[in-house]
């Protein structure tokens, strides 16, 4: 299974998001430099997490992106999910009734084992991701920085952070 690269850009901007001091924006911009991404691919992963009610955007020039939901609440599955979509990654598509010399309907009442087999894993992998906050990978990466990773976002959010105008 492979995962646009949105998908990494949308975990990272979330958990910078929710590293920020309450009434605290980041532009669109600065997320984008922070990460060394484009903006324009960035926004439109923003937009997917805005409508989803995991991140909320003040309009404006002077406006913004913040968390809008508890850390602890926010798995990366709802980030996956908001940015990928809710479908199946595999699909099938029932090629086992093409070919030459197709067999009747009625061979294949029972569901394609692959098809079977790789919803499973699809629901393992969900729930793993399920299980996975953002306020938990947060405390990992606390856990293991000498204090240069928070030393480097400190730096730029006190450079690019803007003061939200709307009360939470």
């Amino acid at each position: 299974m492979k995962l646009g690269d949105g998908v990494e850009q949308a975990i990272h901007a979330v958990a910078m998001l929710a590293a920020l001091p309450d009434g605290g924006l980041l532009s669109a911009a600065a997320l984008a430099e922070f990460h060394g991404v484009s903006a324009s691919y960035l926004l439109k992963h923003l937009q997917s997490l805005s409508r989803a009610g995991i991140i909320a955007s003040e309009p404006g020039p002077t406006g913004g992106y913040k968390i809008a939901k508890s850390p602890d609440a926010i798995s990366l599955l709802d980030i996956v999910l908001a940015v990928e979509g809710p479908e199946p990654a595999f699909r099938c598509r029932e090629i086992r009734r093409n070919g030459p010399n197709p067999m009747p309907d009625a061979s294949f009442t029972a569901p394609c084992q692959i098809n079977a087999a790789m919803l499973r894993a699809e629901r393992a992998y969900r729930r793993e991701l399920g299980r996975v906050t953002i306020a938990q990978l947060a405390r990992e990466v606390e856990a293991s920085d000498d204090g240069s990773i928070a030393a480097r976002g400190c730096a730029f959010v006190e450079l690019h952070m803007r003061p939200s105008n709307r009360q939470t």
